[in-house]
């Protein structure tokens, strides 16, 4: 066993630490020598009242009724303290961060460790947030923490060694509904702990920030009772344990998410991007046309920890042809509000917008009435509002003035007031944070109203690379931009049901602000011309990527950029674990080259990870990392030899009835709704039904590693109809068995093949390919390559003409609870808490009851189906509608349907064989 970690003569000072993590914090250092500092101001969650409560009363028991309970913090300090341990308690708000420092340097005469876990929370949809609800959680979660960090630095400077451990969370992350102030505070965290790393290394101060989930006093009203007990917080302390030891040199600016026993590091991805020329021809229209690029991580994406290299990029773009244009992008009747817009690059946007037809509000805060003279002055419509940003009410009434709406927002307005952390004070650090942080609110909160009576809305919100990497001499800078991000990731889980879209970039561009950052020449080459065209194609209708995306931008170039997550170390979760376990399985926890590192994009991509773990047991196949692939080869071989128990399955015509509406058969449709009809029949596509129910003959656990049924997805399926005419009633029986499981590295896909017979013939009635992706249960040293089984596989390119037939079908709000009544009565599609757990806004329609509509359009247009592949490339919400595109070529017609709404795509890669070259009905 390796040496223990010990804090021996060191001194920690944690925040929020009267229970929970916190507590759990303090225990550990006490118990390994540290002396600690346990500051805690009591209360509830949500930051009322304090830890002095009244004891319980007992009605006739003498003495029973003494007075108040002591502090938390000092029940925390008598625990310590009665194990042996040396501890102090601290009851200041972290406002007052230098009070809690000097408790430390009173006491002990020095600190060492700071770890910033204090924190409340003040959930609410963005509708019904108010400003102190806004205010609070800024105060405790981002300026609590500068505040503490900021009163310890000069003597982490002075004795050349510090550790900072900061708290952000999934919410800040991703985003997460109803906690647009959380969110933005959690995010801010990960901006100020990125810039507090490149300062403090020369000075051997090492600051990285963990994103917990852990029982505690802000998740005892989130989760039940027993997944509290499962996310005890003894499995995020021994990782906090080892970025905090002296050890631990190099590992500084980490993100990591921690908690029931598992543990990965995040990073940032940028796509290659798409650069084009910067000259008159860079437009929306052209980016539109070439999006693929923007979004492409398929080759060439990085992994950064800085701004992209734009010189090398402008001297790229000019040596480009001119872009082709795509479909014009039109803001005609469209009211667009720049803050910070007397200039600069909020000058370029409004420029911009009122040349695509845009009525403007300039705000600025010095001059607007210029540049409303000059898109005046071409023929534009625009008015000026001389306001600060956080007089949002006063900005977004001036639009309402004028034109009687409001459409879209860019939130630009920005000042910088930069020093380096030992000399930032709040005169630095307040403005920064109003301005952009709090005046970003204000702006989106008053115009919010507007956006969801007219259930249309686009918001951009400006981030910048010193908030996603950290800069140096930029704390203050770093955490409100870093924050604007965290906020617009969840504004956009909140707006996407209304239509109203969320996005954020980090340009790249010469403004007021960056003229003491760079030289004339580069200024030149960063004009913001090139900005707004990216600005345009985010907020048009016909953006592939309608909300919640981070891109980069500039020089001609724009990129995506989002995170990349570690395949991580899952550790048993009925074993204590200690840090040096973790020591032990570091490179898991942070390596990305091993083929695991996946992309998580919503707070249940992470929380999955997390659950997945949970039945990690000491001595199961989990907690074995060592056990050998050809455990699983082997369960695959014997896996493909053996066929499943025979399922039966009996429809009637009342289950006829059913399925057919359920895919969008209407009242008038006689064939499909009237079984006393000439020519009642069941669609082809029912075919999927039966096989639901399938018995493979084998468990997923037996033949992957790692499974989780929260990371399968349903990625294809494909259906042969064997059997014409379909009886409109039948007693089926099916038999399923294991097609193949192929080893993709970091996930693996397994293909099973359901035949479904007449129970009294045998008669093969359906034949059906189920294929499902399963994430972080590859590295199993299987098949490679899945194998070419003809239709069943086919990539199914549609041809580069116009489609010969376009369907669209509403998909009626009540589609996806009738549908469910064929069988899957999976709750994600009818229950919206269990849609939100999934990560969805409301519950989703089913897959295959796309494919079913899809199959039926088909089915009406060319006749008779023999068989039916499909790839699911995205959801369908019920209320939305569903446009199918077919091209004929021979005997098979090629398809592909999307959302009408967003344009974004549910079936790709799709096409029926019929049983005809001519449409004739069997």
């Amino acid at each position: 066993m390796s040496e223990q970690l010990r804090y021996d003569g060191q001194v920690v000072v944690v925040t929020g630490a009267g229970g929970g993590l916190g507590k759990a914090y303090a225990l550990f250092y006490a118990s390994r020598g540290a002396s600690v500092v346990v500051n805690d101001l009591g209360g509830s969650f949500t930051g009322e009242g304090n830890s002095a409560k009244p004891r319980p009363h007992y009605p006739g028991i003498s003495g029973m009724n003494p007075g108040p309970l002591p502090p938390a913090a000092d029940v925390v300090v008598d625990e310590i303290k009665a194990a042996g341990g040396k501890a102090v308690s601290n009851y200041d708000s972290v406002e007052f961060g230098d009070k809690i420092i000097d408790t430390a340097i009173q006491s002990f005469g020095r600190v060492d460790v700071v770890i910033n876990n204090a924190g409340i929370l003040r959930d609410t949809s963005f509708k019904n947030l108010k400003d102190q609800d806004w205010d609070l959680i800024m105060r405790v979660h981002v300026y609590g923490a500068y505040k503490v960090a900021r009163a310890a630095w000069p003597h982490f400077r002075k004795q050349k060694y510090g550790r900072v451990i900061n708290t952000a969370s999934a919410a800040g992350l991703y985003g997460n509904f109803g906690q647009t102030n959380y969110s933005a505070a959690k995010l801010a965290l990960v901006g100020f702990t990125e810039t507090l790393a490149k300062e403090g290394f020369k000075y051997n101060i090492l600051c990285n920030v963990i994103a917990p989930i852990a029982a505690s006093r802000l998740t005892s009203t989130v989760f039940p009772p027993e997944l509290l007990e499962a996310l005890k917080p003894e499995f995020v302390v021994p990782v906090v344990g080892v970025l905090t030891h002296k050890s631990n040199t190099g590992d500084t600016g980490g993100i990591y998410e921690v908690g029931g026993g598992f543990a990965a590091k995040l990073r940032w991805q940028r796509a290659e991007g798409l650069l084009l020329k910067p000259d008159a021809s860079y437009t929306a229209s052209a980016i539109i046309k070439n999006w693929d690029k923007v979004v492409d991580f398929s080759s060439n994406s990085t992994f950064p920890a800085e701004p992209n290299n734009f010189i090398e990029l402008s001297e790229r773009s000019a040596q480009l042809p001119p872009s082709e244009q795509g479909e014009k992008i039109d803001y005609t009747g469209k009211v667009v509000l720049i803050t910070g817009a007397g200039a600069g690059i909020g000058r370029a946007y409004a420029l911009a917008f009122a040349k695509a037809g845009a009525s403007l509000v300039i705000n600025d805060l010095v001059n607007p009435d210029d540049v409303v003279n000059e898109i005046k002055k071409a023929g534009g419509k625009a008015v000026g509002v001389k306001a600060s940003a956080e007089d949002g009410d006063v900005v977004v009434q001036a639009a309402i003035d004028a034109f009687g709406r409001i459409d879209v927002v860019v939130n630009n307005a920005g000042i910088l007031r930069d020093k380096a952390f030992t000399n930032m004070d709040d005169s630095l650090w307040n403005p920064v944070f109003n301005v952009h942080l709090r005046g970003t609110y204000k702006v989106t909160k008053a115009a919010w109203p507007h956006f969801l009576k007219q259930k249309y809305g686009r918001v951009i919100n400006t981030t910048s690379t010193s908030g996603i990497y950290g800069n140096f001499g930029q704390a203050n800078y770093s955490a409100a931009k870093c924050g604007i991000l965290g906020f617009s990731r969840a504004l956009a889980i909140e707006g996407a049901k209304y239509n109203i879209n969320v996005n954020t970039i980090a340009p790249n561009a010469g403004t007021a602000m960056t003229k003491a950052v760079f030289t004339p020449e580069m200024l030149e080459s960063f004009k913001p011309d090139y900005i707004a065209p990216l600005i345009l194609a985010l907020c048009s209708d016909v953006c592939p990527d309608p909300t919640g995306g981070l891109y980069e931008v500039g020089s001609g170039w724009a990129g995506k950029t989002r995170w990349q997550q570690a395949g991580g170390h899952g550790f048993p979760v009925d074993v204590p674990l200690t840090p040096e376990e973790v020591v032990k399985n570091w490179k898991a926890i942070t390596d990305f080259e091993d083929g695991r590192a996946e992309n998580p994009e919503r707070t249940t991509d992470s929380f999955g990870k997390i659950m997945g773990n949970l039945e990690n047991k000491a001595g199961s196949s989990k907690a074995a990392s060592a056990a050998p692939a050809n455990e699983y080869l082997a369960a695959i071989d014997e896996a493909l030899k053996t066929e499943g128990a025979p399922t039966p399955f009996t429809y009637e015509e009342r289950d006829t009835l059913l399925y057919n509406i359920g895919v969008g058969a209407k009242a008038t449709e006689l064939d499909y709704v009237f079984e006393g009809a000439e020519n009642f029949q069941l669609l082809p596509t029912y075919g999927v039904i039966p096989a639901m129910t399938a018995d493979v003959g084998f468990s997923f656990d037996k033949i992957v590693p790692n499974f989780n049924p929260m990371t399968l997805l349903h990625g294809e399926q494909y259906l042969e109809v064997r059997k014409f005419p379909l009886p409109t009633s039948a007693n089926l029986v099916s038999r399923g068995r294991l097609l193949e499981a192929v080893d993709k590295g970091k996930a693996a896909v397994v293909k099973t093949a359901i035949t479904t017979t007449l129970a009294e013939t045998g008669e093969e009635v359906f034949y059906n390919e189920m294929t499902v992706f399963l994430r972080g249960a590859g590295g199993f040293d299987g098949q490679k390559q899945p194998a070419d089984r003809g239709a069943a596989t086919a990539a199914n390119v549609p041809p580069k003409r116009a489609p010969d037939h376009v369907h669209e079908e509403y998909v009626h709000p009540d589609q996806a609870a009738i549908y469910r009544l064929s069988g899957d009565y999976n709750p994600l599609h009818v229950d919206p808490a269990f849609a939100k757990m999934g990560g969805f806004k409301k519950p989703i329609l089913h897959g295959l009851c796309s494919f079913g509509i899809a199959g039926k359009a088909i089915y009406d247009k060319f006749g008779p189906i023999k068989n039916i592949k499909v790839r699911f490339a995205g959801t369908v919400d019920p209320g939305q509608t569903i446009i199918t595109e077919m091209w004929k070529e021979g005997n098979k017609v090629i398809f592909t349907s999307k959302v009408k709404e967003t344009g974004k795509p549910s079936i790709a890669g799709a096409a029926a064989e019929l049983v005809s070259a001519d449409k004739s009905k069997i």
